[in-house]
């Protein structure tokens, strides 16, 4: 007898009808048998077959009625039930013909097997009933059952060595958002063929649930094979779809966890590729990670902070700092607050840390609250003319009733709503664009100033400065850090000035550090500036002092002499 393993190659679905005693069995696309059922096995002694394909197995198929039924299948993926009769016995069989991850399957209808008799449907209703027990209707790849019971099994069997592949599409809600669910439906069946045109002969694709997908991969080369395997998909992804003409760019994400040395048991595995997969999209996106303990540390860490995270307004851990706005030339015309998190263990946490962990915990509104009436309450200390600004993140600027909050704080405080100026990024324009216009308008009509902040990193379409109401352009520091050498950015800024000023808009400069820089900004008749230069951000308490000092200051080279004024009293209103 020949060896089974040289008859039936060996896969990740050797186990898949091990608890099962129907006559069940599964071929390649070129038809070569590639498992069965133990049941199936005996009945139709395969292991003593040299070369074991449906033809073999199932001679009746070859009948030009029943071979080009088995065509359909393989073609469509849709099921088909036909009736064959052996020549030689006369015995009925009814076989159940559908797709498989590889190729097709065969499934025995028996009298006494549950694929017959047990449904009132007819036999290619039943058929299709049992596809979609394991398939993903949209796309054709297994499912997340048949994903879980294969995995399940592979990590069981054979040391479990494999490799497992958490991929995720990137920029994929906004085609849901933008052309419609259909062609989001579309962008998901091109983006399952991708994944399954690159799978080799032991590499398995399944869509878990939206727009997650899994690859399970066999192979003692690990990770190396898998890193191989992932890279090819974050490149083909790169290419964009095509939907009813409109190119569409959707990416793909990968993150890559290797059995047994990240996990043996599928929990373990599952939370390492997920790990991975984070550690990919927090990198930038579409790229591949694989999956190291230092991952499960930052992880670690980081949840760690998000539970302290919803403590800390109770406690008492964020507090705010100002940094002053420079108007040439050379006179203050407000403070930006910047919000701060003192955690007690770790100390000073950058904003750039916390606000993502607020925004994605529904925190934002509740901490964008306290920052708001505390900035307008120290406001209240300062000069009359003084302004000061407050950032709302994308979460507070979206969250129901802003407009009424912030209403609702300038009463209590006692504030003139003209001294408050909201500063918002491109990014909260991204979605909801006439509820986002209505915000506005409402927000203008209290007679908030608002500023459109690090204008330039983000999407920085016209139509925004032409749609939406804005009374300040913030240019980004980006553009900011090289002007005194850089031609390029100094055309890019001049040009930001001037479309502002044509648009009857104020533009405050970013990141300004040095008096070159600042010089130049006063020479382009940029409104503000604000950075280092000036003064790094301060306690309310400091500010006071700063006042005083700045009063009898020389300005620096290129600026005009200010007129000489008493120095300004933190509370002189």
């Amino acid at each position: 007898m020949p060896d089974a393993d040289a008859t039936v190659p060996i896969s990740i679905e050797n186990h898949l009808f091990a608890d099962t005693d129907e006559l069940v069995s599964l071929y390649d696309e070129s038809f070569h048998l590639t498992e069965c059922s133990a049941r199936h096995r005996q009945t139709y002694a395969v292991d003593s077959l040299v070369d074991a394909t449906l033809w073999h197995v199932y001679p009746e198929l070859l009948a030009p009625a029943t071979k080009s039924a088995v065509e359909f299948v393989l073609a469509s993926g849709v099921p088909r039930t036909v009736g064959i009769v052996n020549s030689k016995t006369e015995d009925r069989r009814t076989l159940v013909i559908f797709r498989s991850p590889r190729g097709i399957g065969i499934a025995e209808a028996e009298s006494s097997s549950s694929f017959q008799g047990t449904y009132s449907q007819t036999e290619n209703d039943r058929a299709l009933l049992l596809h979609q027990a394991t398939h993903d209707v949209l796309t054709g790849l297994p499912n997340r059952r048949q994903f879980s019971d294969q995995l399940r099994s592979a990590l069981a069997s054979n040391g479990g060595k494999l490799a497992l592949m958490q991929i995720d599409l990137d920029d994929f809600k906004p085609v849901n958002d933008t052309l419609g669910h259909g062609a989001g439906d579309t962008v998901l069946k091109m983006a399952a063929e991708r994944i399954r045109s690159v799978l080799g002969e032991h590499e398995f694709a399944y869509r878990l649930a939206g727009d997650e997908f899994a690859v399970i991969q066999r192979g003692a080369d690990q990770p190396k094979e898998a890193e191989r395997l992932a890279e090819a998909l974050v490149g083909l992804f790169k290419e964009p779809f095509t939907v009813d003409g409109i190119n569409v760019f959707v990416g793909a994400s990968v993150g890559i966890a290797v059995a047994p040395a990240d996990g043996n048991e599928f929990e373990q595995l599952m939370k390492a590729a997920d790990i991975a997969l984070y550690a990919a999209k927090k990198d930038g996106r579409r790229r591949a990670r694989t999956f190291t303990r230092s991952m499960l540390m930052d992880l670690e860490q980081r949840e760690t902070l998000r539970r302290s995270l919803r403590t800390a307004l109770r406690e008492g851990q964020f507090f705010l700092e100002y940094q002053p706005l420079l108007r040439p030339p050379f006179s203050i015309a407000g403070f930006e607050a910047l919000l701060r998190w003192r955690h007690p263990l770790v100390g000073i946490i950058p904003p750039g840390v916390f606000i993502p962990m607020a925004e994605a915990d529904g925190l934002m509104s509740e901490i964008g609250q306290w920052t708001l009436e505390q900035a307008c309450r120290a406001a209240m200390s300062w000069p009359s003319h003084f302004t000061v600004a407050v950032n709302l993140s994308p979460a507070e600027f979206l969250h129901a009733g802003l407009t009424d909050r912030i209403a609702q704080t300038l009463d209590l405080v006692g504030i003139r709503a003209d001294r408050l100026e909201l500063e918002i990024t491109e990014s909260v324009l991204l979605e909801r664009t006439i509820n986002n216009l209505d915000t506005l308008n409402t927000l203008k009509m209290l007679g908030v100033q608002i500023s459109l902040d690090d204008f330039g990193t983000y999407y920085s379409s016209l139509s925004y400065l032409k749609n939406f109401p804005f009374d300040t352009i913030k240019i980004d520091q980006y553009f900011i850090k090289d002007l005194e050498g850089d031609k390029k950015s100094q055309t890019i800024v001049k040009s930001i000035i001037a479309l502002a000023h044509g648009l009857g808009m104020n533009v405050t400069a970013e990141g300004v550090e040095t008096a070159g820089q600042a010089a130049w900004l006063n020479k382009a008749a940029c409104d503000r500036l604000q950075g280092y230069f000036l003064s790094d951000s301060m306690p309310a308490e400091k500010i006071g002092a700063f006042l005083a000092e700045f009063s009898t200051t020389v300005p620096p080279k290129g600026f005009p002499a200010p007129r000489r004024t008493r120095p300004l009293h933190p509370y002189r209103m």
